[in-house]
């Protein structure tokens, strides 16, 4: 594992610091040089910015250029997705990085055609049907089935905690195909329509009032069987594809140093105005920055094993779950630098300056640790393909 960059990656660093800097930064932003700053966005100037990286292969760049993609090594990728987030800018469009890559690996010339180029452009967006209300960290227990009917597959059943379905095109999703085999084997992964006659959406409102998950029903819901990725009821093998490029990525532990950095520039300016926090809370801070390097540490085992041809499985999960914990105890640190003023669900005075936005915060970080594979069926995976150790 190389900490340090070739001159060859040196170069390529550089050449996208000077796209970013043209391209996204906001000349004259008085704290545009603050490592834990992130440069304001609406809805048009984001699109403008994809667009750009699309034209450029960015948005996939680890693709064959014929669909879209630039070509790069997986180094290249990663030192491009860096500089991205430490600009704070937009890296990709909705399930981008999910679906694509699963397309890319496993489905035919036919699929790729049909899904990859649209999905770079922005043109469709996509959602992920894995998640059932009685199967959530057992997720190979879901019953949603896909019956086989000419050249078609009949779906029935229920998805939950599905994020953007409410504004998706597309949805790709786990179904069982065959009842009668051992969970993992009768699993099959679809490509569906969202405006196919029997999908209904239904919304759930979090905690923070925010509008993200919604159940999704399907009723005699039809999919043809040339939007299957995979073979049939080899679908779970496919899906812990998608699983393990959602579990890899830089982005969780850059977005937790920026955290981190506001944190101490705040406690900072607290001392200097004469409002110091308690050093028990300055420790946690302390503590926190500790830990947001062993998150980037992770991050750069998890490339190094991709850099190496392999798709990581047991490195992803301790990459996800680390820092999905992570950012539950810098939300938790944030509350108690705040103090009462933490209950608030807007920031004001210090505490707006430097973004320590405590509450919602705190409200947002609570499925964190649900989302994309619970943290006990990390510790699981890590315990039986890191470890050794036999299933309990």
């Amino acid at each position: 594992m190389r900490f340090q960059d070739t001159p060859e990656l040196a170069e390529w660093r550089q050449t996208v610091r000077d796209f970013v800097d043209t391209n996204w930064r906001i000349a004259g932003t008085k704290d545009e040089d603050d490592p834990g700053f992130e440069a304001p966005a609406d809805e048009g100037r984001t699109t403008a910015w994809l667009d750009k990286l699309g034209a450029r292969g960015w948005l996939a760049p680890a693709w064959p250029k014929k669909y879209g993609g630039a070509d790069m090594s997986v180094l290249e990728q990663f030192v491009l997705s860096q500089e991205l987030h430490e600009a704070g800018a937009p890296v990709s469009r909705q399930m981008l990085n999910l679906v694509g890559p699963t397309i890319m690996l496993h489905g035919t010339e036919e699929q790729k055609a049909e899904h990859l180029p649209p999905m770079l452009r922005g043109e469709v967006a996509w959602c992920q049907g894995f998640s059932e209300p009685g199967s959530g960290s057992d997720l190979a227990s879901l019953q949603t089935r896909a019956v086989r009917d000419g050249d078609d597959y009949v779906i029935n059943g229920q998805k939950i905690w599905t994020s953007g379905a409410h504004r998706a095109d597309w949805m790709f999703v786990l179904t069982r195909t065959d009842p009668d085999a051992p969970k993992h084997r009768g699993i099959s992964y679809l490509l569906l329509n969202m405006k196919s006659p029997g999908v209904t959406v239904r919304p759930l409102i979090n905690m923070a009032n925010g509008h993200v998950f919604n159940e999704v029903f399907f009723e005699d819901v039809r999919v043809p069987v040339r939007n299957r990725i995979g073979d049939e009821n080899r679908g779970w093998y496919v899906g812990t594809t998608t699983l393990d490029f959602e579990r890899s990525n830089i982005a969780r532990a850059i977005a937790a140093r920026k955290n981190v950095v506001r944190m101490a520039n705040y406690v900072r300016q607290r001392a200097s105005a004469g409002d110091p926090v308690s050093p028990s809370y300055r420790l946690e801070v302390a503590d926190r920055a500790v830990e947001t390097g062993i998150c980037e540490l992770l991050s750069f085992v998890v490339v190094s094993i991709q850099a190496r041809g392999g798709v990581p499985n047991m490195e992803a999960s301790m990459c996800k779950m680390y820092g999905s914990e992570l950012s539950q105890r810098i939300a938790s640190t944030k509350m108690h630098l705040a103090g009462m003023y933490g209950q608030e669900r807007k920031p004001r005075g210090l505490q707006e300056e430097h973004n320590i936005n405590a509450a919602m915060e705190y409200m947002q970080v609570v499925p964190a640790t649900i989302a994309a594979g619970t943290s006990e069926i990390q510790r699981n995976i890590i315990a039986t393909r890191g470890l050794g150790l036999p299933r309990g």
